[in-house]
Order: structure tokens, then C-alpha cells, then sequence
């Protein structure tokens, strides 16, 4: 981290439990706030005053407006971390460790645990410099375990051949739009949702019967077999 930023990377380990627990108040109520309004929208001062403190003490634990924002996605991280990556690192069997992953994802998206993580999708182009460039390493961190696990999942011929990376990307397009279009009050469930999309992803729109023809005039979508090395035979 830049000397500029000491303090930047800052997480409640070396602080009083209840200096700590203010500090993650501080982060959740700056997110709600920023989420509702955008960042160029929300002022240090209502941000202070959401909290309950004055500015001069919002002072006290963050050093600018930028600095919060930095911190806010870092903790999204940390989020992200634990209830996401944490729980499927030690799946062994690469396709259930994607559905897994894809279900918590989703989880983490619809069920009021993701104000930090929206910010870091809604506000990713915000932040610059030095602190940007340690949020986007621990975004690419995630894209390469989903490229990981695509590729073994070809490689032990459990899925067909895929360019992992575009089955990465796909993936997160999935799961990391749910927050502009999705309603707690509206017709679909999230577990509606997470279960029409792990369907969607990896069963796909094709019936086996079309893998072996169609009707007259429609493309053929023949999905090829694959070796145990995961090459199309």
C-alpha cells in the first residue's frame, strides 16, 4: 500500500471488540447510504450523521471520503471470502463446487449481505491508483478459481469443452447483475433464482434429443461427446 494510504487496509484485528464492531457499523451504514444515492451523491457529513456522530468523528476513523470507499470494498471482500470462496475452496468435485459456488453467490446478492459487494460492482471504476489496483487483484483472484474449476471440470470430462475464461466471465455476468434487476417482494424466490440459473448454466437450453437433429430448417446444436482428457472425440 502507498505511505499516502497508511491505515488503509485497516480490519478490526489488533482493535477493542467494541472499537471494531464501530467500525464495521460505520462501513455497513456508509455502503447503505452510498448504495441508495451513489457515491458522488452521499456527503461525509450525512454519512457522519446516518452514524449517529460528527464529522470531525468520522474523521477519527477514516481519512477521506475515497479511504472509506476503499475500506468499504475491502470488507466486501472480506464478505465475499467468507461466505462465498471459504465454503467451496475444498469441494473436490470441480461441477458441484461451481453450482455451490454459484448458489452462495447468489445468496450473498438477494439476501441483504451485500451492500459492500453491490459497491464494489457499482463503484468499481471509482477508486484509483495503488487502492484500486489491490481491490481488482482480489477481484482477479476470483476469476482465476472460476477459470480453475471450469478447466478441471473439462479436463475430467465432467462439463463439455468450454474456453474457461468466457465460462468465468459468463458466470459472474450471471450472478453479478441479479443486484440491478432483483426484487425481494417480487414474483421469483432467491432460491428461485439460484436454482433456474446453476439449471441455465450447467444443463443448458439444448434437449439431448436436438443433439442428434431438428426440425427442418433450425440449426443443429449438437453438443460433442468428450474424451476422459476432456478433448471433443
Amino acid at each position: 500500500m502507498a505511505a499516502g494510504w497508511k491505515g488503509a487496509h485497516v480490519t478490526s484485528a489488533g482493535r477493542k471488540q467494541d472499537e471494531g464492531e464501530r467500525y464495521r457499523s460505520i462501513l455497513e451504514t456508509a455502503a447503505r447510504l452510498i448504495c441508495e444515492r451513489g457515491y458522488e451523491g452521499t456527503s461525509m457529513q450525512e454519512i457522519a450523521a446516518a452514524c449517529r456522530m460528527t464529522k470531525a468523528g468520522l474523521y477519527h476513523h477514516v481519512q477521506n471520503k475515497e479511504q472509506l470507499l476503499f475500506a468499504i470494498m475491502n470488507y466486501g471482500m472480506d464478505v465475499f471470502e467468507e461466505r462465498v470462496l471459504s465454503k467451496v475452496q475444498d469441494i473436490a468435485e470441480p461441477v458441484e463446487r461451481l453450482r455451490t459456488c454459484m448458489r452462495l453467490n447468489i445468496e450473498l446478492v438477494t439476501r441483504g449481505w451485500s451492500k459492500e459487494v453491490t459497491i464494489i460492482l457499482h463503484e468499481h471504476a471509482t477508486l484509483t491508483g495503488e487502492v484500486r489496483a489491490f481491490i481488482d487483484a482480489r477481484k482477479k483472484r476470483y476469476v482465476r478459481f472460476l477459470e480453475e474449476s471450469f478447466s478441471e471440470a473439462v479436463r475430467l470430462g465432467r462439463i463439455r469443452s468450454v474456453q474457461p475464461t468466457v465460462a468465468a466471465f459468463a458466470f459472474l455476468g450471471m450472478v453479478l447483475w441479479i443486484y440491478k434487476w432483483y426484487q425481494p417482494d417480487g414474483k421469483l424466490t432467491d432460491e428461485q433464482i439460484a436454482d433456474g440459473m446453476v439449471d441455465l448454466l450447467f444443463t443448458g437450453l439444448v434437449p439431448p434429443l436436438m443433439a442428434a437433429g431438428s426440425p427442418e430448417g433450425a440449426p443443429v446444436l449438437a453438443l460433442a461427446p468428450l474424451s476422459a482428457s476432456g478433448e471433443k472425440r
